[in-house]
């Protein structure tokens, strides 16, 4: 084998080693539980998919939405103890749902001003 295609085979091997590292963890199984707004709050099973420095996007296990429309919320740690939460629904609306702190009493736990994501 020449040089050039060692070369081009080590460089292809450590791009797949970074794009292996760099890819988001295997969902696992969780209980979830949800609440906001004028909906129906959720209490069940969810699949909690972590992300990078904290952040995680829960979606539900065995039914297409948690409440009303929304097919999966995300909490991305924004520092200082805050996170900011998100919302999509099957339509693809992305909507904010605003600022959480971590609960004292629960730290499985992101309350906003008028909802709450609990994770277990």
């Amino acid at each position: 084998m020449s040089v050039l295609r060692l070369a081009a085979a080590g460089a292809a091997a450590a791009a797949f080693c970074l794009f292996a590292a760099a890819a988001p963890a295997k969902p696992r199984s969780a209980r979830c539980a949800i609440s906001g707004g004028a909906e129906t709050p959720y209490s069940g099973p969810c699949l909690f998919a972590p992300e990078k420095g904290g952040s995680f996007t829960v979606t539900p296990a065995g039914r297409r939405t948690f409440m009303g429309d929304v097919t999966s919320v995300s909490v991305y740690l924004a520092g200082g103890g805050s996170a900011e939460v998100r919302g999509l629904t099957g339509d693809g609306v992305n909507s904010r749902w605003g600022e959480a702190r971590r609960s004292r009493r629960d730290p499985a736990c992101w309350q906003g001003s008028d909802f709450k994501v609990c994770v277990y």
